[in-house]
């Protein structure tokens, strides 16, 4: 029967099975990844992000979730034009960080 709407499976995440190793491995390269308070500033300024959704708290968000596929799809809609960079009010090097998440997480790319 139809009653006009349709159940989602469960997005809920199980972070007692998720692997960090990965993420712990961009953190001892970049500690930086631990400063980011999502406040936005990156994504607003974003010009990927007004076309593909490109966000870079996403992006650290998915990571810590075990979502790396998610997050290194998000990853390749960067232009590394750096105006993360200039506006982040902690003063990450958001373009290094980029660029270590993709090295780091290279297999899922592939």
């Amino acid at each position: 029967m139809d009653f006009g709407f349709k159940l989602s499976p469960s997005s809920a995440i199980n972070l007692d099975k998720v692997n960090l190793e990965k993420f712990e491995e961009l953190h001892r390269a970049e500690p930086d990844v631990y400063k980011c308070m999502a406040c936005g500033s990156c994504t607003s300024t974003c010009p990927a992000n007004k076309y593909s959704g490109m966000s870079m708290r996403k992006v650290i968000l998915a990571l810590q979730r075990g979502k790396e596929k998610d997050a290194v799809a998000m990853m390749k809609n960067c232009m590394l034009c750096g105006k993360c960079t200039m506006v982040c009010p902690r003063g990450i090097n958001t373009r290094h960080l980029i660029l270590s998440i993709c090295r780091i997480y290279e297999e899922e790319v592939k």
